[in-house]
């Protein structure tokens, strides 16, 4: 008699109810003729030789067909299991959204006539951390643009969907496309509206920084070319054959050539600098002794001028500011230069920097009769944060009031000053102005006519500095500086 396992009447639990009662029904049928076949044996109903043999091969050919639709239910199961349980998980969409970069807001209002009763119901992370948006906040606390507010008034009111474009304020304001959507009605009657805002700085400033390029390259270029172009036609006429006019003239060709190389290179750092503006650099610098480092490489040029140098540094450490160095180096050599190049014979270029000053003592006015101005002001957080303040000073002939805001001007120079012979390019202070915009400071002139100039200019300074509570003083303490002369 062949051995046969048992196949068990309960159904799996992975088959369900439904399958669970066909299998239960399968089994009793299955197992029935076998039943009752040894039944009628026992009764004496039925001869014991053809009744058993009779059972038997019922109930082999019943557990045959048992296992054969047990397998034919497992993989019906097992094939309708990926749909079932892909309907049970359905797509975290409160997730999705909330992780999406751009900002998305979902906004609710009543009558259209009450302009304060926009009010967000939903925003994102991206949303919330961009513009503070805190829950059940109105929307012109945070988005302030006339055309934004216009085009979510009609997303709500008039069902239309409408995109624009918007600038935001601060000294690194993004360009944004925003677009507003309707979305009907919620359950309580309110009018709802869908505001997604795409962030397209870095699109705006390619195209803003290619323009500008050409078209400051094709103004600025012009003189210096006219120029080599006459010498040229000079050289190639009448003073072929005079040496002297011959040498004078290739000296004064080099000199515009080497003008216009230093205007390509000043722009082509200018462009560089404006398409990262918006993204604040990630080191750390020592500012004094990128100051120290400047004074070293300028000390040759200041030497052929008969100009020295009274530096004010704070101990190695005490100055770290967040910042990238080459460009940091470029600002302090951009101010150091100018001061070389306006200081008179026999005079003194003064450089010093002041770590821990608060916002207001980096910009306090250190010369009461001066004429002042901040040329550049960072956005302040809620954070109480702490500057390093770096200023330049001059002993050259100063600069008129009218002049001091157009100073940060691209080519703009100030009239009747004389700079030396080596004639700049007229981008070192538009280049000082965007470094330090990048790295989120501060820049400020102070000037007496007939006295000389200081540039300032503040930084923010290291997180791990800055935990170490400074002092905060009404002035630029000295204490601890060591000065070098």
């Amino acid at each position: 008699m062949p051995t046969l396992t048992p196949v068990s009447p309960v159904a799996p639990e992975r088959w369900g109810a439904g399958l669970a009662g066909a299998w239960a029904g399968a089994w009793t049928a299955v197992a029935a003729g076998p039943t009752a076949l040894v039944a009628m044996t026992a009764m004496g109903a039925a001869k014991p030789g053809v009744a058993l043999p009779a059972a038997l091969l019922l109930g082999v050919g019943g557990v045959t067909l048992l296992r054969r639709l047990r397998r034919r239910l497992d993989d019906s199961v097992l094939s309708l299991a990926p749909a079932a349980a892909s309907a049970d998980r359905a797509p975290p969409f409160a997730v999705i959204l909330e992780n999406l970069p751009d900002p998305l807001m979902v906004i609710a209002a009543e009558e259209a006539d009450d302009l304060t009763g926009r009010r967000f119901v939903f925003a994102n992370a991206a949303a919330r951390d961009r513009f503070r948006i805190r829950e059940g906040a109105l929307l012109v606390t945070a988005v302030r643009s006339p055309q934004v507010l216009e085009a979510v008034d009609e997303a709500l009111f008039g069902g239309v969907e409408r995109t624009v474009e918007w600038t935001g304020v601060g000294s690194q304001g993004r360009d944004w496309s925003a677009r507003a959507r309707p979305l009907g009605r919620d359950e309580a009657g309110s009018q709802l509206a869908l505001l997604v805002l795409r962030d397209e700085t870095d699109i705006r400033r390619s195209e803003r920084t290619r323009a500008d390029f050409l078209a400051n390259a094709s103004h600025e270029l012009r003189t210096p070319l006219a120029s080599l172009s006459g010498f040229i036609e000079t050289l190639r006429g009448h003073a072929k054959e005079d040496p002297g006019a011959r040498d004078r003239f290739l000296a004064i060709m080099q000199a515009q050539a080497e003008r216009m190389s230093r205007l390509i290179d000043d722009l082509m750092s200018l462009s560089r600098i404006e398409l990262n503006e918006h993204i604040a650099p990630a080191g750390r610098v020592d500012l004094a002794m990128a100051a120290q480092d400047v004074i070293d490489a300028l000390a040759p040029q200041a030497r052929d001028k008969q100009v020295s140098f009274d530096s004010v540094l704070p101990p190695r450490g005490a100055a770290v500011v967040e910042g990238d160095r080459d460009q940091i180096v470029q600002v302090i050599q951009n101010l150091v230069d100018n001061a070389i190049k306006y200081t008179p014979k026999d005079g003194t270029v003064r450089v010093e920097i002041f770590p821990g000053l608060t916002p207001a003592t980096a910009v306090a006015a250190r010369d009461p009769a001066a004429a002042r101005l901040s040329l550049l002001t960072p956005d302040h957080s809620d954070v109480e944060e702490f500057y390093a303040g770096l200023r330049v000073s001059d002993r050259g002939p100063g600069i008129a009031r009218e002049h001091l805001p157009r100073l940060t001007e691209r080519f703009y120079r100030v009239e009747g000053q004389k700079s030396g012979e080596r004639q700049g390019t007229g981008l070192g202070l538009a280049i000082v102005k965007h470094i330090v915009n990048r790295h989120r400071g501060g820049l400020h002139v102070e000037s007496v006519r007939g006295e000389g100039a200081t540039f300032g200019v503040y930084l923010p300074m290291a997180k791990s500095l800055q935990d170490k509570d400074l002092p905060a003083s009404e002035e630029p303490a000295q204490a601890g500086v060591v000065k070098l002369s």
